[in-house]
């Protein structure tokens, strides 16, 4: 395949599909480097993964967002990326991508902060564990997101159909229920962190309040400084009319797109997902696929 196929084939993936795809990169090159190489992937993911103590979490900032995409297993990576797909599937069939990104990444930066807070407020509580890696933090922010945000819904799990707020309920439970039993408290911890996050989010949400929006304004000021400045071309002045109605074409096709997917939420949140008409069903997955 060449290089162009390969990036019409990630163009084509949701926002979910590629972080998907960006997580099993870094588990296969990993890998890579410790079996071609003698590498120890220890010695790399280091640098990323989030420090237990509170001093070795300043020497690394970045860490906060970072550990995320690091696995310790196959296992690890399997479940986390299982779960991602099919939640984030659910998930933007009723938004676009910029609130999954809000979600999922204000998911894994309060998970973080709760797995600081439990090392150091309980360091005994935690016991051997020395730093966090893995996306569950981010994986439960969606899931409890959605769960909150139609809880009603049912899912086919196996054999039947689930309510998705039992969904939601369980894996809480089995979070909770393994910090007793001092298993992995540390992602256990990290797990909660990011439901409460999802959960807030989702009920803020129905009212009206999304809590997501400085997270937005802080990535678009991120990007903008990465943006290179692009030169004007002389005479550019001459299709400026052009060029503005246009413009306010394209705005005013993007407002009215907006406002039918506002319309469509608004009857989930008072009626349920399944209140929606098929034609209601397929614009959303469609809008979904287009961010």
């Amino acid at each position: 395949m060449t290089g162009g196929g390969i990036r019409y084939q990630i163009s084509r993936l949701n926002i979910a599909e590629k972080i998907i795809a960006i997580n099993v990169a870094i588990f296969i090159l990993a890998g890579l480097l410790k079996a071609l190489l003698g590498l120890y992937p220890n010695a790399i993911v280091q640098w990323f993964e989030l420090p237990k103590d509170f001093m070795g979490y300043i020497s690394q900032p970045w860490s906060l967002v970072t550990y995320s995409f690091f696995h310790g297993g196959f296992g690890h990576i399997f479940w986390n990326m299982i779960m991602l797909y099919f939640t984030g599937r659910i998930f933007l069939n009723l938004f676009d991508t910029r609130k999954f990104i809000n979600v999922y990444f204000l998911g894994v930066i309060f998970g973080g902060l709760l797995f600081l807070f439990g090392y150091n407020v309980f360091p005994t509580l935690l016991g051997k564990n020395t730093a966090l890696i893995g996306a569950s933090a981010g994986v439960s922010a969606v899931l409890i997101f959605i769960c909150a945000y139609i809880p009603n819904q049912e899912v086919r799990v196996i054999f039947f159909n689930v309510k998705l707020w039992y969904l939601g309920a369980f894996f809480i439970l089995v979070d909770l229920i393994q910090i007793g039993y001092n298993s992995n408290v540390g992602g256990r911890l990290a797990h909660i962190g990011g439901a409460i996050l999802g959960y807030v989010y989702a009920r803020q949400l129905l009212k009206g309040t999304d809590i997501g929006t400085g997270f937005s304004n802080f990535l678009d000021g991120l990007g903008n400084l990465f943006k290179k400045r692009e030169k004007k071309a002389p005479m550019k002045t001459v299709y400026r009319k052009t060029k503005t109605a246009s413009k306010k074409s394209v705005d005013y096709k993007k407002e009215n797109h907006q406002r039918k997917i506002d319309a469509i939420l608004d009857k989930i949140s008072k009626s349920g997902y399944e209140s929606l008409s098929k034609a209601e069903k397929d614009f959303l997955f469609k809008a979904g696929k287009e961010d």
